[in-house]
């Protein structure tokens, strides 16, 4: 039983992390239809921020948080000016190719920087507590786990209650009669996309805290994961990113449990074809229809 209670929460770490990507795929894709695969390695920069913020400028944790989440919106809000923006009233092919390429630029300078090994440190939080039963949850889990749902929460309240988060939804709904109505175009994308990064950072944070290490690859495959998450959740629903995030962290982690964890990865590809085959729009995605 203490096995499955550590397993359960190791899934729900690691599900955190990806859910918390997948709410800045869903997000960019619920306002312009992108699917954003330089998320993944916006991720890889605000891990080496904090990393050298502290290793190399010894830096208090905190201010090394808040840069390294500066530096990730910093940079998704020039990555949309400088890459997509130009590419707005262009196929959606030519905008996925751009954020492909985006992502390949961003791991080879990662490379040319800092380069190919892995950077190792200390552990941002240690220590466990220990339940009843023999259970030992590790601080990193609880708080990783904690600060994902006060996120969605507050992402929630963002979006539903606030002026911008009501362009946001303007702008998915329906692009040109959101400008018709006064709203700034620019202004929207930018700030989903200031949003987004910055979940991203925090992202990156956590990800810190379960594994203290970062190399230039290391968004790559997390942030395909998370958009297995988005698609499974639903892409554009935030509660969908979550439950995604969750259910495929839980998975990883029942994967590995019964001694199969070299598959873990290939699990969750398997699930997104079975997603893609049987629900196409996910848990909490919603069938769109088309005029023609």
């Amino acid at each position: 039983m203490s096995l499955f209670f550590s397993q359960l929460f190791n899934g729900l770490q690691t599900g955190s992390v990806y859910a918390l990507v997948a709410l800045g795929y869903s997000m960019v894709y619920g306002i312009i239809l992108l699917l954003n695969f330089a998320h993944g390695d916006i991720i890889m920069v605000g891990a080496y921020t904090a990393f050298y913020a502290m290793t190399a400028f010894h830096l208090h944790p905190i201010f090394s948080v808040l840069l390294a989440i500066v530096a990730s919106t910093v940079l998704g809000v020039l990555i949309e000016k400088v890459a997509y923006t130009p590419l707005r009233q262009a196929p959606r092919l030519s905008l996925l190719i751009t954020a492909i390429g985006i992502s390949f630029l961003l791991e080879n300078g990662a490379q040319l920087l800092f380069g190919a090994d892995t950077k190792s440190m200390d552990p941002m939080i240690s220590g466990s507590i220990t339940f009843a039963g023999g259970i030992n949850i590790s601080y990193a889990a609880l708080m990783t786990i904690v600060v994902s749902i006060v996120v969605m929460l507050l992402l929630t309240i963002l979006v539903q209650k606030t002026k911008l988060g009501k362009a946001m939804r303007a702008v998915s709904e329906d692009m040109g009669a959101a400008q018709l109505m006064g709203i700034s175009l620019n202004k929207t994308i930018s700030f989903t996309f200031a949003v987004g990064s910055a979940l991203a950072g925090i992202g990156s944070i956590l990800y810190l805290c379960a594994y203290p290490q970062a190399s230039p690859t290391m968004g790559s495959m997390l942030g395909l994961k998370a958009f297995v998450a988005a698609v499974l959740g639903g892409i554009g629903s935030i509660p969908g990113a979550m439950i995604g995030g969750f259910a495929i962290g839980l998975l990883e982690a029942l994967v590995s449990a019964v001694g199969l964890s070299v598959w873990k990865d290939g699990a969750v590809f398997a699930i997104l074809i079975l997603v893609l085959l049987v629900r196409p729009t996910g848990i909490l995605g919603r069938k769109t229809m088309e005029k023609v």
